[in-house]
């Protein structure tokens, strides 16, 4: 019973840190990096950054940017669709501006159009692999649920564990209690034996 019990434990303690390792890469973190997080679609950027890896952007200045950072910029200014991949090269376009020229990991040419710099999304802070497919599923709302649903678990985890906690201890205390009172009381006296009695003779028949 006492394993069984201890199993259970274990697995909800695995289960939890689970939900707030999701909960912290995926929803919290680019909140706190006031950044964005992305899903990798294609296989540009293996094996480092596989499909279904999410990838998590922080804001950075253009001069902060150099050659092998790794970038999300928008494919065409203004534009929703973007690609993470890393910067190969730095230099200037007819205007002065910064352009950067990026690349896929896994692929053997440079992408055609140079990156300028208000195409620029974020730099990559970190990366998880899997957990993008799960992202890719959420919707924004569906995040905030999510972050809620989260965090009413998490509550209600440790209200359960401190409950169950206080109660082994109740019953710890009067199992200790018990045993307690037992030992003061010492054994148990023995009864007095009762009186021996003498077996009584037979009566012999008298005849006349």
């Amino acid at each position: 019973m006492r394993a069984a019990r201890f199993g259970w434990s274990v697995l909800s303690w695995v289960v939890l840190l689970l939900l707030v390792a999701v909960l912290a890469l995926g929803v919290i973190g680019p909140r706190l990096l006031g950044g964005q997080a992305w899903t990798v679609l294609t296989g540009s950027m293996n094996p480092r950054y596989p499909p279904g890896t999410l990838v998590v952007t922080r804001p950075v200045a253009p001069a902060e940017l150099g050659v092998g950072d790794v970038i999300t910029y928008q494919l065409e200014s203004g534009r929703p669709a973007v690609v993470t991949h890393r910067i190969v090269a730095v230099g200037t376009n007819a205007r002065g501006e910064t352009v950067f020229t990026t690349r896929g990991d896994a692929n053997e040419a440079a992408d055609p159009r140079p990156v300028q710099v208000g195409q620029v999304r974020g730099e990559l802070a970190y990366a998880v692999p899997v957990l993008g497919r799960v992202n890719a599923l959420l919707t924004p709302d569906h995040r905030v649920w999510v972050v809620a649903a989260g965090a009413v678990s998490l509550v209600g985890y440790a209200l359960r564990m401190f409950v169950g906690v206080a109660q082994d201890r109740r019953l710890a205390r009067r199992r200790r209690a018990a045993a307690t009172d037992a030992t003061a009381a010492g054994p148990p006296t023995p009864s007095a034996p009762g009186p021996v009695l003498a077996p009584v003779p037979a009566l012999e028949e008298v005849t006349p």
